[in-house]
């Protein structure tokens, strides 16, 4: 990365064409690596390097069961079709713009170094708005970033994967919807995710995860030791972990890990009766249901503005999300934040 950063502050004839800010295969895996490793989920979901803007990925899928009884020599006309399906992963193009003064490049106690500095800033700081717009994105908001394409919350709450079961296109629903009713996160919050999560996938249980935000968490912890809570519930009988970096994972809940999430929405208003307050979701299926595509083309411009005396970076990259199967997602709602 050191090597990467280097050359996109140096000079900008990086990549090929020179002087296009295209940014060579290698170099552009190098710095699609450090933006995921400035995530928490970027490592865990299903990453996809695309060579096009748009590409479709194919699903099979079959019946709950197939197997039938045998009659010597009959057919007994009972064929159970293989289901084909395809879902679209579509990027949109996004610009993350920095600029540096003379005076900032003179005056600064850095030095030299101080380009490097503010280059590895900014592309942690890509990294994290890439991130909350796959989770939060939603093209009705009113939010400059976040309106630019929907994020996994919105698939997994409203569906909209395109699908062509024995070519008959329709549109996936959503997920498992459970309503918290403005309790706190607790043990019964990840009981009824589990119930909810249809029987057939509960089969790989040990690739489960929960997903939710770290204010939530924060209240989980503080009730495993609150003085009230018995010992003798299974969650208050292991050790709780308080520290540790923003999306650490605490060992479990019924056996199904748990991951913070620090970018996850917990401002959202109850929709139920009388609700007061904010509220946040916990979110039960595999890591890997989460599609994370990000194109391989990426432009890292650096250009001197003689009129304001300064430097000018901008970055152009395209990324794009989608849930690969919103039948195996449960989202829990109205989970109220402590105060």
């Amino acid at each position: 990365m050191d090597n990467l950063l280097e050359k996109v502050i140096v000079s900008t004839e990086i990549g090929n064409p020179a002087g296009s800010g295209l940014l060579l295969p290698e170099q552009a895996n190098t710095f699609i690596d450090y933006m995921w490793d400035a995530t928490v989920l970027g490592s865990q979901v299903r990453s996809i390097r695309m060579r096009s803007t748009e590409m479709e990925i194919d699903k099979v899928g079959v019946g709950q069961r197939l197997l039938r009884g045998a009659v010597e020599a009959v057919d007994t006309g009972e064929n159970q079709g293989v289901f084909f399906s395809k879902i679209s992963l579509t990027t949109k193009k996004l610009r993350l713009d920095w600029e540096l003064s003379a005076e900032t490049l003179e005056d600064n106690l850095e030095g030299d170094a101080l380009e490097d500095h503010i280059a590895r800033l900014m592309a942690t700081q890509a990294g994290n708005d890439l991130e909350d717009l796959a989770i939060n994105g939603d093209t009705t908001s009113a939010d400059p970033l976040l309106k630019v394409f929907n994020g996994w919350r919105q698939y997994a709450l409203n569906g909209g994967t395109l699908n062509s079961w024995a070519n008959n296109h329709s549109t996936e629903g959503g997920a498992h919807v459970v309503d918290h009713g403005g309790n706190p996160l607790n043990r019964a919050a990840a009981n009824k995710a589990l119930k909810a999560m249809p029987r057939r996938y509960m089969q790989r249980r040990n690739q489960l995860k929960f997903f939710t935000g770290s204010n939530l968490i924060q209240d989980y912890l503080y009730d495993l030791v609150s003085d009230h809570y018995s010992p003798t519930y299974a969650d208050a009988s292991r050790p709780v972990r308080t520290e540790g970096p923003a999306g650490f994972s605490i060992s479990s809940m019924f056996g199904v890990p748990l991951q913070e999430v620090p970018l996850f929405n917990e401002t959202l208003a109850g929709d139920y009766t009388n609700a007061t307050g904010q509220h946040g979701e916990l979110w039960l299926t595999f890591p890997q249901n989460l599609l994370w595509g990000i194109k391989r083309e990426i432009k890292v411009v650096r250009e001197y503005s003689a009129k304001k005396d300064t430097l000018e970076y901008t970055m152009f990259c395209r990324v794009g999300t989608q849930v690969e199967n919103t039948d195996a997602f449960v989202v829990v709602k109205n989970i109220k934040v402590g105060s």
